[in-house]
């Protein structure tokens, strides 16, 4: 039988308690971001709380990642090299990087991962990712399952770690712009101000309206959970959840629900197992459609486009409960699944509006609002707020915990206590204590001892007692014996956690081009150098550091005339005369082109 392929589950992290409460739900590893520097600029988290998650995660195998993926200013470049060597000794496993400029800093020999900040969607750019070292890279959100699988193929021993649920970003990552342009606040510096959630009305040249006050750009979020095996067998090493700004319920709704399903499958494929270690078990069933959620799509995985957008909101529409059949003056009636007192609910009104409201009483189909809401006979309705659901996921976390096998035995000291646990580890303690023959029977009072691990991260599956008589052991003595040994694991598992270290390297392997343009973000005089050192010979700077005029903003494989039922590739026509245009609320504009042989959607800032 072949070695197996270790399949890591990877949870966001808002915080240390979204982190803990990832590897209790079953998380293989987990992402956070430090206090500067990372894609989420308001999840940001001090070195000293990153510390205790890596405590936490490395008892389990579980590895932690910190974001670094903004583009870096060379003001800023000693703040870096300083966060980078405090995330070092604080045993972060690997950083997540956008600004190539990194290779030429200061930094200590942190495994980097290639951000989808980077724009990692061909074979030809892995091959130069690994080339200079990264062991693993972030691929884009919209590769097709065959394009995963060509880039697996093209760098057979570099991880690829690919997005499979969350809210998706219309632009390719690292190539967007258009909060820059709009708003002065940069997505590659962290602070993306969601110009893609925006409504927006669509004119053609000759200024008709096309449609008024819609979520043009906006996307339903991923769900790929229907697809993992697939994914795997293309060569996908890591799953990733995105969420570093989802509260502490999502994240433990949505990484229980990805473990169940990937131990399902891990349960029939044995040429794949989970990467780390311990039993999670969940006070809850997990269900997706009860967290936030603009309406799901596997985005692009097999190709297709349809059913990819949330052109009404941009909000949480969350799960489909049925149909409003009679409204009446302070109630209305649902076909469908039941309510509960204190839900939340929505529906699209005849205006096209997401429009909610509290459930105050539910009496059978009969759902009494706290404030009347203008539903309509057929209205489709949502929970967006699932009161009894949320009530479970607000219990107190069951711990994760590592099976422990121990042995309970003599030795001419006194007596010596060994285990060892499911990752292997072996551990034992031994205790000086006088021999002396037992009055009544030992046995069970040193199995029920030896078994209370209570609050700790291990649970006992087997006692072996193997003594030449009945010997007299006390239970406090039994206590001390069994604390000794679980702090003595704990150690073991600390110590013996695996990180290799790596620095960024020069290549023979050239950059996939050799003229950068606004696109290649560069801001720092480390990443001019570093594209130059492997063949760029025309590096311009990034459009934060030089505004570009009527730039393309925005890069999409999401195209509004293919919603709209236009695709030219299909045959189909329209009235209307492009090109056409978007203007959002303050009245900037944007001109839309497409390029239909690319199957793209440019947005470009007028």
């Amino acid at each position: 039988m072949s070695q197996q392929r270790k399949i890591e589950l990877l949870a966001p992290a808002k915080n240390l308690e979204t982190g803990i409460a990832a590897i209790n739900h079953g998380a293989d590893a987990v992402y956070i971001g430090a206090a500067q520097f990372g894609a989420r600029q308001a999840a940001g988290n001090s070195v000293e709380d990153i510390a205790r998650l890596v405590e936490y995660a490395h008892i389990y195998g579980v590895k932690v990642y910190v974001t670094l993926n903004t583009i870096i200013y060379d003001e800023e470049v000693p703040d870096v090299e300083r966060l980078v060597a405090e995330l070092y000794a604080a045993g972060v496993d690997a950083l997540i990087v956008q600004d190539m400029g990194i290779a030429g800093m200061d930094i200590p020999p942190i495994p980097l991962h290639a951000s989808t900040q980077m724009d990692n969607r061909t074979p030809e750019k892995a091959k130069f990712l690994a080339a200079v070292g990264f062991p693993r890279i972030v691929l884009a959100r919209e590769l097709s399952l065959a394009e995963i699988g060509e880039i697996h193929r093209a760098v057979p021993d570099t991880e690829l770690e690919v997005f499979v649920h969350g809210a998706l970003c219309v632009s390719y990552s690292g190539r967007c712009y258009a909060s820059q342009h709009s708003f002065g606040r940069s997505a590659n510096r962290g602070e993306c101000a969601q110009f893609c959630r925006l409504a927006f009305d669509m004119v053609d040249s000759e200024g008709t309206v096309v449609t008024r006050g819609k979520h043009l750009l906006s996307l339903k979020d991923m769900n790929r959970s229907s697809m993992l095996e697939e994914m795997l067998d293309a060569g996908v090493t890591s799953l990733k959840i995105e969420g570093r700004l989802k509260d502490v319920s999502y994240v433990k709704n949505i990484t229980a629900y990805y473990r169940k399903a990937l131990d399902e499958i891990f349960a029939r494929r044995k040429e794949y197992a989970r990467s780390s270690f311990g039993k999670c078990e969940p006070r809850f069933n997990p269900a997706p459609e009860k967290s936030f959620n603009r309406g799901f799509t596997d985005y692009l995985l097999k190709n297709g486009k349809d059913g990819i957008t949330s052109f009404d909101t941009p909000k949480s529409k969350g799960e489909y409960m049925g149909r409003v059949k009679f409204v009446s003056r302070n109630f209305f009636t649902v076909t469908g699944k039941d309510f509960n007192n204190g839900d939340g609910a929505c529906f699209v009104s005849a205006d096209g509006r997401l429009r909610g409201f509290h459930i105050n009483r539910v009496e059978g189909n009969r759902i009494f609002p706290q404030t009347m809401p203008a539903v309509e006979s057929g209205d489709e309705l949502y929970r967006n707020y699932d009161c009894n659901f949320e009530r479970q996921l607000s219990h107190p976390d069951v711990q994760r915990r590592l099976s422990l096998e121990l042995l309970f035995k003599e030795n001419k000291e006194g007596f010596m206590l060994c285990g060892k646990d499911e990752s292997g580890v072996e551990c034992s303690v031994s205790a000086t204590f006088g021999k002396q023959e037992a009055r009544a029977p030992q046995h069970a009072n040193i199995v029920k001892q030896l078994g209370k691990w209570g609050n700790t991260p291990f649970e006992v599956t087997a006692v072996a007692v193997e003594l030449s008589k009945e010997w007299f052991v006390p239970s406090s003595l039994l206590s001390d014996m069994r604390r000794s040994l679980c702090d003595l694991f704990i150690k073991e598992h600390w110590s013996n956690h695996d990180r290799e270290d790596m620095h960024l390297k020069k290549s023979e392997v050239p950059f996939v081009e050799t003229s950068l343009d606004y696109k290649g973000n560069v801001a720092n005089r480390y990443a001019m150098a570093f594209y130059k050192e492997h063949g760029v010979e025309s590096i311009a700077p990034a459009f934060e550091k030089a505004p570009v005029a009527g730039a393309t903003v925005m890069f999409c494989k999401h195209c509004i005339k293919f919603s709209m039922g236009w695709c030219t590739k299909n045959g189909a026509r329209h009235r209307y005369k492009e090109p056409f245009y978007i203007v959002s609320g303050d009245g900037k504009r944007f001109r839309l082109d497409f390029d239909c042989r690319e199957c793209l959607m440019n947005v470009v800032a007028e």
